[in-house]
């Protein structure tokens, strides 16, 4: 008996070994998926008959299981979607949420019908998926070929190498505006055959109001400055304009100031970057002053100067009507997620992934801006090694307290997805990062 016992022993784990290797073979191919879920039954028959328990982690950390559970077998069985709505009624069970607030929704785009809910339509702080909607709105307002631009001209007239005007540098908040820029400002004068300016040099910001921070910032927060005039992301245009003109050789006899561009002014130069330029960094990187320049263009879209971030909510407002929701239901504050006086649902980012998704314009601009898991942007180490490593597309979203995930992936069965998960009143952020790498996990996996 106590040999029969031992190679007994030794199938059991013999199978559940293979079985584990077909499960990432499953993926690619159909007789791989039914050896998998044979050797797991012919696992869990012998480990039942020898008194074999396995048990499931549940800790707060949500630790990937090591062992195979029941739960899992019997979902395995099931056919999808059912399957992953049994999954995620696991994952949403955990008792992390007796002291926590979630709001998650799963929508097939493919079959254009709802997968799973659970808090969707919780009012939540969105954290930096708020620049999804920032995104779609922009994409959809302004069209994808849209530029973000700074421009230099002047008035006066040129005699004797010498420019006798005013030069007006005229902001359109253009985050990538830098080093290169400003020299080809300076190389437009310069081939204009002027040494030596007599007049005035003047910032136009006209294009926003003087608001330096957004609604509901945090005084303490790392915050971008929202000035239309940037070099560098730094508020320091005019400084640093006066020192590439003097290193280019150009004398400037001439006061500093602010003021409008007056009609009939001559253009001198203008350096532009794309809304896919603004969007790559916007989204991979999350980057808060990116996304605040992409609101205010917005904002500026219907000619509105000084734009407003009210101008901004009234244009996100109507998007959000044209998805079929009430936007009187939710708060914009800004176009980053800093603030903390923003409250969304998933529904409504999910309702607005839809969107997108159904406007190939929009779409073909937005998605390949997404951070993908595992690969790049801030999900780069996230989500490695497993099915939805190289499939998610989402933008994170990170404040005090609050993690949140939106954005696409692929289910085993082709499908497109679209998800929105978030965690509200986590105390510790890996925790809400870790439920959802597990749900993605779940809807990308056979």
């Amino acid at each position: 008996m106590y040999y029969f016992g031992a190679k007994l022993d030794i199938f059991i784990h013999l199978c559940k070994t293979f079985a584990k290797f077909f499960v990432f073979q499953a993926k690619i191919s159909n007789f791989a998926l039914t050896m998998k879920n044979t050797l797991y039954i012919i696992y869990a028959f012998l480990a039942s008959i020898c008194g074999y328990t396995t048990v499931a982690a549940q800790d707060d950390s949500l630790t990937v299981d090591s062992l195979v559970t029941t739960d899992q077998l019997a979902h395995e069985m099931t056919p999808w979607p059912q399957s992953l709505q049994q999954r995620l009624d696991a994952l949403t069970g955990h008792e992390m949420f007796e002291t926590s607030q979630l709001g998650l929704m799963v929508y097939d785009l493919t079959a254009d019908s709802i997968l799973y809910t659970k808090g969707h339509r919780q009012l939540l702080r969105p954290a930096s998926t708020m620049k999804l909607v920032t995104a779609i709105a922009a994409i959809d307002k302004l069209g994808g070929s849209y530029q973000f631009r700074t421009s230099l001209y002047y008035t006066g007239y040129v005699a004797d190498r010498t420019l006798s005007g005013d030069i007006y540098c005229v902001g359109g908040f253009d985050p990538r505006f830098n080093t290169d820029d400003m020299k080809a400002f300076a190389d437009g004068i310069k081939s204009m055959g002027v040494d030596t300016i007599r007049g005035r040099i003047l910032a136009d910001k006209t294009m926003k109001n003087d608001d330096g921070l957004g609604e509901g910032w945090c005084w303490d927060d790392d915050n971008p400055t929202l000035s239309p005039l940037l070099v560098s992301g730094k508020d320091k245009f005019m400084e640093r304009f006066l020192l590439e003109l003097k290193e280019s050789g150009i004398t400037v006899e001439a006061i500093t100031g602010e003021g409008r561009l007056p009609n009939g002014a001559f253009i001198i130069c203008t350096r532009f970057h794309s809304i896919d330029q603004i969007l790559m960094r916007m989204m991979k990187d999350s980057d808060n002053l990116y996304a605040e320049s992409m609101f205010y263009q917005v904002a500026a879209a219907g000619g509105d100067r000084p734009a407003d971030a009210r101008h901004a909510r009234k244009v996100i407002a109507r998007l959000i009507e044209r998805t079929g929701l009430q936007p009187s239901r939710y708060k914009i504050a800004d176009g980053s997620g800093l603030s903390l006086y923003n409250y969304v649902t998933a529904e409504m980012e999910v309702a607005l992934l839809r969107y997108a998704y159904r406007n190939p314009e929009i779409f073909i601009h937005l998605y390949p801006s997404l951070p993908i898991a595992g690969q790049d942007g801030t999900l780069k180490k996230r989500m490695k090694g497993g099915f939805a490593s190289g499939n998610v597309h989402a933008k994170t979203g990170t404040l005090t307290c609050i993690t949140s995930l939106a954005g696409y992936c692929t289910a085993a069965n082709g499908h497109l997805l679209a998800f929105a998960i978030i965690n509200q009143g986590v105390m510790h952020d890996n925790n809400g990062r870790n439920f959802q790498n597990r749900v993605c996990e779940a809807m990308c996996r056979p």
